[in-house]
């Protein structure tokens, strides 16, 4: 198969927002660093991503206690390794967060980029595919939207990518593991594949359902129209060699989806060898599980946040609490087989739509995780030109995110609301996010049957 080489174009208003994007969030980090206090938001900061229970893990973890003491810290000890030195404590034991700042800077930027290699890698598969179905005007159409140097933008300007750097949360870390992971497969690179996913499903566990997109990206390639469409262009002698050539592209290779588990089963042993050797001294393997993986499971935490289960569970009586954990978490996998089976030929179009699913029943999600679905949903401006209630979910998006606050600070601090306040911004708020799925998935399946409608008719004009 001969991988698709997107032409690169000088392309100087990209590397101008890019850059000014990241100089706005500098500027932020070092002369606001206590004026905007978003680590404090709950739809910023949660009990798995915040910045100030880490650095209270790493102080335990410097006193020679279990940085898992306390129920404090609940991520990797891999991650506190790395992030725990930036967060030393500086003069009236306030810590320092521009040396965390700027790594989260770094992290954003870096995902930026790999996304934007994504979109240029799909759009030179969607330009051939389109060539090889005949539609020439589509394909014209498709090159003059540069949908991964949108799609970087958009992540790098969203107001939430913005917020979540600033806020001091780990998720621009989680961020970069996951398209790291999409990157790899994208390019059919099995170890970078692998080390992205198994690091990002150490770090949240919910990327573990990744596996699949990243295998169908690994083992048929990038996303193209239904292999049908191919098929159907038989007629003539003309377009025998274009038929072949379809049907080689399209092709299943096996033997990349064993490298590819290979390399993920070494790379997952190696993870676990380094989170013995760090935690060998106050605590083993099985504690690190269950404050990390079981606290995420189990729901503990039942402090407010702009998802919907820490409402419920907290209303729910406890004899019926693990039938619902049970239900609420299988949801999930309730939906990734047909979605599979719906748009194996689109993975990277289903790794959006299961990033967007985990991001709204996920057991403790932040506005980082809609971040980086809004960044991936413009790797797909040009087939998803035609999607419905665009300014309706924008203004959903933009009115539930500024009222969740100001529902908040009338409960918690004003004291003239209730807890229904601010669930009710959270409900609003994973309704937008479902019929933003819908949506976009709907408007998928019509571009793809807009390509059948529209190669049928060049079969009959060619006949």
């Amino acid at each position: 198969m001969t991988k698709p080489s997107p032409e690169t174009k000088h392309q100087p208003w990209f590397w101008t927002s890019a850059l000014a994007s990241i100089l706005l969030r500098l500027v932020l980090i070092v002369y606001f660093p206590n004026t905007l206090n978003f680590s404090s938001r709950p739809e910023v900061s949660t009990p798995v991503t915040s910045l100030r229970r880490l650095a209270e893990g790493y102080w335990l973890k410097q006193a020679s206690m279990s940085p898992y003491a306390g129920s404090m810290y609940h991520g990797s000890p891999l991650l506190l390794s790395i992030l725990g030195p930036l967060t030393v404590n500086r003069g009236e034991g306030q810590t320092s967060n521009l040396l965390c700042g700027l790594a989260f800077v770094l992290a954003d930027f870096i995902t930026a980029m790999l996304i934007r290699g994504i979109g240029q890698l799909l759009q030179a598969a969607d330009i051939q595919s389109l060539k090889l179905l005949g539609a020439g005007g589509l394909s014209k159409f498709s090159e003059n939207f540069a949908s991964g140097d949108i799609a970087a933008l958009v992540y790098l300007w969203n107001p939430l990518t913005i917020i979540t750097c600033l806020g001091y949360s780990t998720a621009p870390v989680e961020n970069l593991m996951i398209v790291l992971s999409l990157y790899g497969a994208c390019m059919r690179l099995a170890p970078l594949a692998a080390f992205g996913w198994v690091v990002a499903s150490h770090l949240s566990l919910y990327p573990v359902i990744l596996v699949i997109p990243i295998v169908l990206l690994i083992g048929s390639g990038l996303d193209t129209p239904p292999k049908k469409l191919f098929l159907q262009q038989t007629h003539g002698d003309d377009h025998k060699e274009t038929t072949n050539l379809s049907l080689n592209v399209s092709t299943f290779s096996w033997k990349r989806v064993v490298v590819f588990f290979l390399w993920a089963s070494a790379w997952a042993l190696y993870v676990l060898i380094l989170c013995a050797i760090s935690l060998k001294e106050y605590s083993g393997l099985g504690e690190m599980f269950k404050r990390t993986y079981g606290f995420i499971l189990s729901v503990e935490d039942l402090s407010p946040n702009i998802g919907v289960m820490w409402y419920f569970f907290a209303e729910v009586f406890d004899f019926f609490r693990n039938f619902f954990l049970i239900v609420f978490h299988i949801n999930i996998f309730f939906m990734v087989l047909p979605l599979a089976i719906r748009l194996y030929h689109r993975p990277c179009f289903l790794a959006f739509v299961y990033i967007a699913i985990v991001s709204i029943l996920k057991s403790y999600p932040s506005v980082g995780d809609s971040a980086l679905y809004l960044g991936l949903l413009g790797l797909f401006v040009n087939a998803l030109a035609d999607m419905q209630f665009s300014f309706f979910l924008f203004s959903g998006y933009l009115g539930t995110l500024l009222l969740s606050p100001v529902m908040h600070n009338l409960w918690i601090w004003r004291g003239t609301g209730n807890a229904n306040f601010y669930f009710a911004t959270a409900m609003a708020y994973a309704c937008f996010q479902i019929i933003l799925v819908v949506e976009s998935v709907s408007s998928m399946l019509n571009h793809d049957r807009a390509l059948k409608r529209g190669t049928a008719t060049v079969e009959k004009k060619v006949q």
